[in-house]
């Protein structure tokens, strides 16, 4: 079946290795890597909708946000190629720092490249904290990207050889954990620092990394909200993956994240039309696209969210799996950063039709898991060949596997046969 059930433990090999303290408190403490991770999503989307920060950095953009220069058209308020190239140069460099860190990784163990990514996260925050100029801005960026590459590709690794296959599941979501807990500090600290007189909280928000269509309170308090929903999701993935399995929360996932995003492609739609100017937006409306939002984030927080670092992490075999795992980084970021670079340009030219564009990718993602993952739930990592050798559709891709196999049941009858003759 494609994708169908576990193969259990495999050829029945023992292997020890239990949840001790020890074990839990290890995994815990290198799951904080993604804490900066977290924080730095979390604060980028702040304070690019704090008036003080816009003024000083992007003066166009905070003319049109204070209707300084009257702009009727809400999907193009934010548009500026500067601002994204804030945003996105972080993830730029995230992708090339994790070509960097799969070397590292190999050569001198997960330690280092998480501590690596550690210094450098500190050193981007700071330059940050205290910039004076768009350049400073875009050069700390870049730092925190180099400690994020670093960070997210040693330490989804060093989780699943860490914890004990049964638990391997749980213990590597920890990491997604810590990316939901630092993007809600984020989004709380934003929140905090805004209310702060004078207009300098910006820079607290951006120094508070050393590894953590609304008015601007009412943007930074709905993602406080939101950032709430993904943390307390991402703990239903943790209670539930290693006992459902990959494929039901990732299909499930996918299934409410799309039914969620027709909801706001409709919502978005009948109010703002093509035009972009919805008038006073009624309460209702607001709490219905709000409603619409956490549920989505709660389908992809126990679902897409850890489950892209987890499954990735597991399955390849130890020769490669330092490189496998650079190239899984390479390609969320390098999606990420695309998606940073010209989604505000996409907005203002697709109108509502925007969202239509990522609900099909929703649904082609979500189709692709159905069709081409097979359930890796509770197989030890040094077996993990064999899932692949049972699906339909991979198992053409691992005779060599296969031979192997075949020439280890002919030693194996070999020795039999010596022993039956002694």
């Amino acid at each position: 079946m494609a994708g169908g059930p576990g193969i259990g433990s495999g050829n029945g090999k023992a292997y020890p290795g239990k949840l001790t303290f020890n074990v839990f408190i290890t995994c815990m403490v290198a799951a904080c890597g993604g804490l900066i991770f977290g924080y730095d999503i979390g604060i980028s989307g702040g304070v690019t909708s704090m008036a003080p920060f816009l003024k000083q950095f992007f003066p166009a953009v905070y003319e049109k946000e204070s209707e300084i220069v009257p702009s009727s058209n809400q999907y193009c308020k934010f548009n500026s190629t500067t601002l994204t190239m804030f945003t996105s140069s972080l993830y730029l460099a995230a992708l090339v720092a994790s070509w960097f860190a799969s070397v590292i990784t190999r050569s001198w163990g997960r330690k280092m490249s998480m501590l690596i990514g550690g210094l450098t996260f500190c050193a981007g925050a700071l330059l940050n904290a205290f910039a004076q100029n768009v350049l400073m801005l875009i050069i700390g960026r870049i730092l925190l990207g180099i400690g994020i590459g670093f960070a997210n590709q040693s330490v989804p690794l060093y989780l699943s050889e860490m914890a004990p296959y049964k638990y391997r599941g749980a213990l590597n979501m920890m990491f997604q954990l810590s990316i939901t807990i630092g993007i809600l500090i984020a989004n709380a600290a934003n929140y905090g620092f805004a209310q702060i007189k004078g207009g300098w909280g910006w820079r607290l928000s951006l120094g508070g990394a050393v590894t953590m269509g609304f008015g601007d309170n009412a943007s930074l308090f709905s993602a406080l909200i939101t950032g709430i929903v993904n943390s307390l999701a991402t703990f239903v993935s943790i209670l539930t993956v290693d006992k459902f399995g990959r494929r039901v929360l990732f299909l499930e996932g996918g299934f409410q994240m799309l039914i969620c995003q027709a909801i706001i492609t409709i919502a978005i739609a009948l109010k703002f039309g093509l035009q972009g100017n919805p008038g006073q937006l009624e309460m209702w409306y607001s709490v219905l696209v709000v409603v619409a939002i956490c549920i989505y984030i709660a389908g992809f927080a126990w679902s897409w969210g850890p489950l892209g670092w987890l499954v990735p992490s597991e399955i390849f075999p130890l020769e490669i799996r330092s490189a496998a795992q650079s190239v899984n980084v390479s390609v969320n970021m390098i999606f990420t950063f695309f998606i940073a670079q010209i989604f505000l340009q996409m907005l203002c030219a697709l109108r509502f039709g925007l969202f239509i564009f990522f609900m099909f990718w929703v649904a082609v993602m979500t189709f692709f898991i159905y069709k081409y993952l097979p359930e890796t739930k509770g197989i030890p990592i040094e077996e993990m060949a064999g899932v692949w050798k049972e699906h339909p559709y991979w198992k053409r891709f691992v005779t060599v596997a296969d031979d192997e196999e075949n020439g280890d049941k002919e030693e194996e009858k070999e020795k039999e046969k010596e022993k039956t003759v002694v």
